[in-house]
């Protein structure tokens, strides 16, 4: 896509700090750097999100994210490594094409916040909501 920022880092017409690259994937440093070493990694093929990149190659792009955490691990001392994927803006995505952030963790007091509420299971009808999701999946 001619405007996609990332597209432009993959075409290098925006530089970027290149921590890994294959023929089909691309991974350097976030400029925002939530904590040392937080990284992106993307397909070099535009794909708005989750949602609409091929299995395959959503496999060699989490491999790559794989690869650059036990980097970060060994090279950084990380104790830990988020795994984050944003799909569209309601989730946090800001930028429409497919990327994960590998974001190592070196401390509980990092800044970095990930809280999971529950919501009541006893109000929920988990079967029913099973089943939703299962008549939905692709074979």
């Amino acid at each position: 896509m001619d405007n996609c920022l990332f597209c432009k880092i993959v075409r290098g017409e925006i530089p970027c700090t290149k921590v890994y690259e294959n023929q089909d994937v691309l991974a350097f440093l976030d400029i925002s750097q939530t904590t040392v070493g937080h990284t992106l990694v993307i397909p070099k093929e535009h794909f708005d999100n989750f949602l609409y990149v091929p299995q395959d190659l959503v496999a060699k792009t989490f491999s790559a994210a794989q690869k650059v955490a036990q980097a970060l691990t060994a090279g950084l001392g990380a104790k830990g490594i988020n795994i984050i994927n944003n799909t569209n803006e309601i989730a946090g995505q800001s930028i429409m094409h497919f990327h994960v952030h590998v974001i190592p963790r070196y401390s509980v007091n990092d800044n970095i916040k990930l809280e999971f509420t529950p919501k009541g299971i006893e109000k929920l009808n988990l079967p029913q909501i099973a089943l939703d999701i299962t008549k939905n999946l692709k074979k």
